[in-house]
């Protein structure tokens, strides 16, 4: 059942949690999905959210603490102990309790291993944060379901029920041979059709899509989406089947990613949030704020050398804010389409060709609009024809090669292994404005003859 939480809501359990009505929360909460108290939770004091956390039966709060607020989730685990944490791990799946214990210190790490009871389950967390968090080790889980190929279907079935006790969803049956070197999977279908003295070397399918432990995840995500898969597994350099990563991990990286993405297009250089001090939100967006600051010390420097041109045809200047305004919006366009065809490796064809179809986009869009900007700066600002047409002629080459520029920066970040989604941010909107002006300035001065 969805839960609409609302203020009311969240000032009621305020009020029972300091009153310390624990049988009224609990009733209050009975219903609510563990997403839903998470959600509750980020909304409450790291104190009043440490209670309730402490007051919850472990099999909720194990799953409650993967949906908190990072942050949040950072301060309430410092009110809990080595041994409190490590409870909540042995209730988690292996890639779930390496989040939450990857945010600890490196000696709280230490005493939370060490309490873990379930040793195997201590030595995957450990396997797993010696991982590239950015890779699919660093990601995957190592809860699964693997069968041998020398297993009869009936002995398959029994040790199948026994591993899926530790697996919350069974989403493929993988199977390896006597080394644990993955060999392929098995169709549920085929395994209770099959005659149960059969052997699953005959009945399971050798194609299997998988990854490497050290596969970066944005490659993983692409294999994934390309193949339509609900899980993947991974393996070692070895061919060892070592872990599974399911679609619910790997949209969340894709959300990250996106936000992340999403920031640096606006100019900031670091993951911030709304609820962030003022220090770390002022150091993320600083730095663009002054290469901005910088692009606008250039164009004004440009156009300081232009003062002839100025004094003899003022009537240039009121169309800079248009020639700046329409180089920063092309090459955003045009540098948008290439980091998304970048992201989603959809990016085909050669170079050259995409260079002519863009700057064939740019032609047409530039004589349309430089025809209704010289039909306004000349009927309704009354310049004069060669103004009207400098303005025009100008207008088509800065919006040509604005999208030259915006096609070939995110081009050229990538090959140096910075994200191009930098390129549809101020980058690309400075850069462009300062090639714009100087154009502008340079043909009316070659058109009107100084």
């Amino acid at each position: 059942m969805q839960i609409l939480l609302t203020p009311e809501t969240v000032t009621h359990v305020s009020e029972l949690i300091a009153n310390r009505n624990d049988e009224a929360l609990k009733n209050l909460l009975e219903d609510f999905h563990f997403a839903d108290i998470a959600e509750l939770i980020d909304e409450l004091d790291p104190d009043e959210g440490t209670y309730l956390l402490k007051l919850l039966d472990i099999e909720i709060t194990s799953e409650v603490f993967t949906e908190i607020d990072p942050d949040l989730r950072e301060q309430i685990l410092k009110n809990f102990s080595p041994s409190e944490i490590a409870d909540e791990l042995e209730e988690m799946d292996t890639d779930d309790a390496v989040d939450i214990i990857s945010e600890l210190e490196d000696h709280i790490q230490e005493q939370v291993i060490q309490c873990i009871e379930d040793k195997e389950h201590a030595a995957d967390i450990v396997e797993l944060l010696r991982y590239d968090e950015d890779t699919a080790g660093g990601l995957m889980a190592k809860e699964l379901v693997k069968v041998k190929e020398s297993w009869t279907v009936a002995g398959c079935v029994r040790e199948m029920r026994k591993q899926a006790e530790n697996v919350t969803r069974v989403h493929s049956i993988y199977v390896v041979d006597e080394e644990g070197k993955l060999k392929g999977r098995l169709s549920l279908k085929d395994l209770l059709t099959a005659p149960t003295r059969g052997h699953i070397s005959d009945i399971y399918i050798p194609k299997v899509d998988y990854v490497n432990v050290h596969t970066e995840l944005d490659e993983v995500a692409r294999i994934m989406q390309k193949y339509d898969l609900e899980a993947i597994p991974v393996v070692d350099d070895n061919q060892v089947l070592v872990g599974r990563i399911t679609i619910d991990d790997i949209v969340d990286f894709i959300k990250e990613e996106a936000d992340k993405d999403y920031q640096l297009a606006a100019g900031i250089t670091e993951d911030v949030e709304a609820g962030d001090g003022l220090f770390k939100q002022t150091r993320a967006r600083l730095p663009w704020l002054l290469i901005g600051m910088m692009g606008g010390l250039g164009a004004a420097t440009i156009i300081s050398n232009f003062e002839t041109i100025m004094t003899q045809y003022p009537k240039l200047l009121i169309f800079v804010p248009l020639i700046q305004a329409t180089a920063g919006n092309v090459g955003v366009q045009s540098s948008a389409i290439i980091v998304q065809g970048l992201a989603n490796d959809t990016l085909k064809g050669h170079l050259m060709a995409r260079m002519l179809k863009e700057t064939s986009v740019a032609l047409v869009n530039g004589i349309s609009l430089a025809i209704i900007v010289v039909m306004v700066s000349h009927f309704v600002f009354f310049t004069s024809y060669l103004e009207s047409i400098s303005i025009g002629v100008a207008l088509i080459t800065v919006i040509i090669i604005a999208a030259v520029v915006g096609n070939l920066i995110p081009l050229f970040l990538n090959s140096r292994g910075v994200d191009p989604a930098v390129a549809t941010g101020p980058f690309i909107t400075t850069s462009n404005d300062v090639f714009g002006i100087f154009t502008y300035f340079l043909i009316a001065k070659t058109i009107l003859g100084f």
